[in-house]
């Protein structure tokens, strides 16, 4: 196995944690309206007779600062994707309209707020795990690759160096990731 290849594949690893915990943040409500926080719904219909992503079968706005608005494609399904929103664990209480849905998002209370830091400091360490799942990939590379006399002992040194410092980047950037969710939620 080539050195460098090795090394990218490290780093895509990395960097797929990391969008992966952006995606996880942007599920995080902070009391602003954002199609994120809805998008991935899962919505039982029985027109379809089956499961659907909310963001499949609607079109997800954000009209005000505190109201989502959804539109499905199909009119027929307004009665499901409302249950759906109800029944998820966010604490919505959307409104059906003639052809869409309207979700106000309620103000969070100081210990909702904190209950949302616990679980952004959870998210947070999960990506970190992950983090060094990738990071121990890459050093059991760099001794495979030694031992396959594709490098030398220095070569592995240097190769599990720049996987180190791969690492601490990317960890570096979960935890400004988080401390940015965390004082954008905290913010009244």
């Amino acid at each position: 196995m080539d050195p460098d290849l090795a090394i990218l594949e490290v780093e895509e690893a990395m960097t797929k944690c990391v969008e992966y915990l952006q995606h996880e943040f942007a599920g995080v409500r902070t009391g602003k309206a954002s199609p994120a926080l809805i998008e991935n719904i899962d919505v039982h219909v029985q027109a379809y007779g089956g499961v659907s992503k909310l963001k499949s079968i609607a079109v997800i706005s954000s009209p005000e600062p505190r109201m989502l608005m959804v539109q499905p494609f199909d009119p027929s399904t307004t009665r499901d994707i409302e249950r759906a929103i109800r029944e998820c664990k966010l604490g919505l209480n959307p409104a059906a309209a003639d052809r869409s849905i309207r979700v106000p998002i309620p103000e969070l209370s100081e210990e909702r707020r904190r209950e949302m830091v616990k679980l952004i400091k959870q998210l947070a360490e999960e990506a970190k795990v992950r983090l060094r799942a990738a990071r121990k990939d890459g050093m059991d590379a760099a001794k495979k690759m030694k031992a396959d006399n594709f490098i030398t002992e220095d070569g592995q040194k240097d190769f599990e160096d720049e996987v180190q410092q791969l690492t601490n980047k990317f960890t570096k950037k979960v935890d400004e990731l988080a401390v940015a969710k965390e004082a954008d939620l905290m913010k009244v």
